[in-house]
């Protein structure tokens, strides 16, 4: 009986999972949370822009900017909610942020996706035994259906729970909803629920448990052009204001709307057919 007991445990252990390796936090200053082995994958090389050429966003830039400086240096800091247009830099932002303040201070940044929510405790708790150490973590495009659970495990990040959220954690997400689900679902479950308030009420409250608002909205042609031009005098590209203004309102016709992705979409093309590298 003892040698068919130790056979059905050696079964076992081998067919659970590997522990997940102790996350090497010198490795780089960014990570991407992957919840099927509850481990983080550290990112060497960010895709982002430099904190000078984000225009048009200036206030978010400097509220998002002391808020993180705060953090970073151990100070009182709360989590924020980017939400607005798209295109307009919301994502970049929180990346360009994180870079400006961990050239100064040590400070981590950590992409979970929205689909990982459920597993955030794990990771919360990877992140709170790490001592000396200092996080953002970031969800971009975070919204939830009618019928979507995940807010719940949202609140396990703004709230915390009994244990509270690691003090050496901060929440950055973007998101083109301010309550973070279509308006059009908040009426429906409103005119169809027993209790209408209350329907709503738990998941339009969770934009409430951000500190910080930070809208972003689209963009006049002052602004556009401004953009184009300020990524045209970092990467080299020579363009007379008229070339750049007739052909850039060109392309954000064709487009049907005027964004910072617009803009930079725009610059791709024009430094791909003066031959410069981006």
């Amino acid at each position: 009986m003892s040698a068919e007991l130790h056979r059905i445990a050696a079964a076992l252990e081998r067919m659970a999972p590997p522990a997940p390796e102790a996350p090497d936090f010198d490795a780089a200053d960014a990570f991407q949370w992957q919840a099927e082995r509850g481990g983080l994958r550290p990112v060497r090389d960010v895709a982002r822009v430099d904190l000078s050429l984000l225009l048009g966003i200036e206030r978010a830039r400097d509220t998002l900017l002391a808020n993180t400086r705060q953090f970073a240096r151990g100070h009182g800091a709360n989590n924020a909610l980017l939400w607005g247009a798209r295109g307009m830099g919301k994502s970049s932002l929180v990346k360009a942020v994180h870079a400006e303040v961990a050239a100064e201070d040590p400070l981590k940044i950590v992409e979970l996706a929205r689909e990982d929510l459920p597993s955030v405790g794990r990771l919360l708790e990877m992140l709170r035994d790490a001592p000396g150490r200092r996080f953002v973590l970031f969800c971009d495009d975070l919204s939830f259906g009618g019928d979507d659970q995940h807010y719940k495990s949202l609140k396990a990040v703004l709230d915390g729970g009994v244990a509270g959220r690691p003090a050496n954690v901060l929440f950055y997400a973007t998101s083109n909803r301010r309550h973070l689900m279509p308006r059009d679902m908040i009426e429906n479950e409103r005119a169809t629920a027993i209790q209408p308030g209350e329907a709503v009420e738990e998941k339009v409250s969770l934009s409430d448990r951000f500190g910080l608002w930070l809208g972003f909205h689209p963009c006049d042609q002052d602004a556009y052009l401004a953009m184009v031009r300020g990524y045209c005098d970092a990467w080299g590209v020579e363009i007379s204001d008229s070339d750049l203004r007739a052909q850039a309102i060109e392309w954000q016709a064709t487009r049907g709307a005027r964004s910072g992705r617009v803009a930079w979409q725009f610059f791709t093309d024009l430094a791909g057919r003066r031959g410069v590298p981006v």
